[in-house]
Parts: C-alpha cells; sequence; structure tokens
C-alpha cells in the first residue's frame, strides 16, 4: 500500500472530523463535570455492599440521576461513595444524605466522610495549567526533534499530536461525555504516547535515506512506514486490549466515572495516535519536502 499516495484522503477525512468537532463545540460545546464548573461533593461509607442502580433509583427521587459517581476501595466490593452534583442547596444535600441513611441503616453520622462545594475557580486554575502543561510539552518536542533530526519533522510530529487532541475533544463533544480532571490527564498522556510511533518512523525514514541516497522521496516514505507498522500497530493493539479491559470494569463493575473518562480518552487517543502517525505525520513531512523542492525549482526557472 503506498500511504503517501493516499495522504490526501487522509487528510480530508481528518479535516472533516475536526471541522466536524468545532461546529458541535460551537453548538452545544463540551459536558464540563463540577471539576471545572463548580458543584457540590459527598463522600459517604455506606457500610455495606451496594450497586450503582442502586444509588441512581435512590438519587433520582432528587432530580440527581445523572450525578457523577465513584466507589471507593481495592475492588467492586467498596463501601464508600463518591457523589458529584451540581451545586444544591443545604436542604438538599440533608435530604439526600438522610435518604441514603434510611436505605443503609448501619450508617452512622460520622459515615457522612465528606461534603463539600467546589467552586469554578479550581476549574480555570486547572484549565489554564492544562493549557500551559500542553505549550511546554508541544515546545519541548519541537526542540527536540529539531536537534534530532529537523524542524520539518519536529512540525510534522507536534502537528500529528494537535490532530490527536482534537479527535479526542471533537468526540466528547460529540457525545456530550463528561470532562473532568482525569480527561485532562489522559490528553497529556496520549501526547507523550502518540509521539512515540511518529519518532519510531521518523528514524526509519532517516536510515533509509542515508543508506539508499538517490532513491525517489516518495518511496523511501512508504518502505519506511511498512517496516514500522507492524511494530505501531502491535504496540498500539497491546494497549488497546488493556484499555477496553479497564473501560469495561469502570463501566459495569468498579462504577468508577472518573476513570471511566479516562479510560475512553486514552482509547480514543491510542486509536487516533496510531492513525496521525502512518497517515498524517510522514507523509504531511513528504509533501512539505515535495512542495519545497516544486518551489525551489519555480525560483531558478524564474
Amino acid at each position: 500500500m503506498s500511504f503517501v499516495k493516499v495522504r490526501f484522503w487522509a487528510f480530508l477525512f481528518s479535516a472533516l472530523l475536526i471541522l466536524a468537532g468545532i461546529v458541535s463545540l460551537a453548538v452545544q460545546g463540551l459536558n464540563l463535570g463540577i471539576d471545572f464548573t463548580g458543584g457540590t461533593i459527598i463522600h459517604l461509607d455506606l457500610k455495606e455492599n451496594y450497586s450503582m442502580d442502586e444509588v441512581r433509583a435512590l438519587l433520582a427521587r432528587y432530580d440527581q440521576e445523572g450525578a457523577s459517581l465513584q466507589r471507593v476501595g481495592q475492588n467492586d466490593k467498596g463501601h464508600e461513595l463518591i457523589i458529584k452534583v451540581p451545586h444544591i442547596s443545604e436542604k438538599q444535600r440533608a435530604d439526600i444524605i438522610g435518604a441514603f441513611r434510611d436505605s443503609f441503616p448501619a450508617m452512622t453520622a460520622e459515615d457522612v466522610l465528606q461534603v463539600d462545594n467546589v467552586g469554578p475557580v479550581i476549574g480555570k486554575e486547572l484549565t489554564r495549567e492544562a493549557f500551559l502543561a500542553l505549550a511546554l510539552a508541544a515546545a519541548g518536542m519541537l526542540l527536540y526533534i529539531t536537534i534530532r533530526f529537523e524542524f520539518k519533522f519536529a512540525c510534522s510530529a507536534v502537528l500529528a499530536l494537535l490532530h490527536d487532541v482534537l479527535i479526542i475533544v471533537a468526540f466528547f463533544s460529540f457525545f456530550q461525555w463528561e470532562i473532568n480532571s482525569p480527561f485532562v490527564a489522559a490528553i497529556l498522556t496520549i501526547i507523550g504516547y502518540s509521539i512515540n510511533d511518529t519518532i519510531v518512523i521518523f528514524d526509519r525514514v532517516r536510515e533509509n535515506m542515508k543508506r539508499e541516497r538517490g532513491r525517489d522521496l516518495r518511496e523511501i516514505v512508504d518502505d519506511s512506514i511498512s517496516q514500522s507498522l507492524s511494530r505501531c500497530i502491535n504496540t498500539s493493539l497491546t494497549t488497546l486490549f488493556v484499555l477496553l479491559s479497564l473501560f469495561v470494569a469502570f463501566s459495569f463493575f468498579v462504577g468508577g466515572i472518573n476513570l471511566k473518562v479516562f479510560a475512553l480518552a486514552l482509547l480514543i487517543g491510542i486509536v487516533s495516535g496510531t492513525y496521525s502517525s502512518i497517515f498524517i505525520a510522514a507523509p504531511f513531512w513528504y509533501s512539505w519536502k515535495e512542495w519545497e523542492k516544486k518551489r525551489s525549482r519555480g525560483y531558478k526557472t524564474a
């Protein structure tokens, strides 16, 4: 398969997906959790086993069935529960806690471990620090790859990373999945993970260029991607199997909504990162080199 030959279709597919994501962001935005918008956190020790369906049915009486729930414990038998809801009044909090004490008689007043209101200021600080971390990571990668390879390689790699971040954000906007602080951690994790496959391919391109001087650049790029393909796919599949297991566990057994979001963002990021390393980064570098060559020839002709 010629990866370079289909690059424009790959570029078009990614551009349409990102454009759709931008439209979705403009129309419905992101579903920000209380880590960003502020809200109320209630931490209870129920003193006995419980199911998430049971908890949601109880919260539904107070129109809070969509609350973020997290089981605390070493396994799916943990007795502690963290509830995160938008800001509610003191009376609503007391009513909810009272309902839990009625449903779980072993609870006492001391088993209400935490009841706090979280302000949106923390969310603003988290967002600012996340963008700063992204900018510093991109700048550091740009500098290192420029020194290790060349500036065009560095720009292509950072473009692929930006592509992955935008794809993840687009999917979370499409389906209105809740965004919380683990989502930020997932984005930073993907940046570090995704760059690995891109660097492997770029390193193979550089080696083949040195070893086969004078050979057509398109063939070198295609062969370099093909030679790295099995390694990239096998690494990604291994990670995907683990993440799928975690996602299923968090969705149906453990019930940790925060870790479910983390696993979901990583799943999308791993797939997008593998795709961008193969179809975006190296083909974009090739297109840049070809454009530069044509422009140079045009100047010489003039």
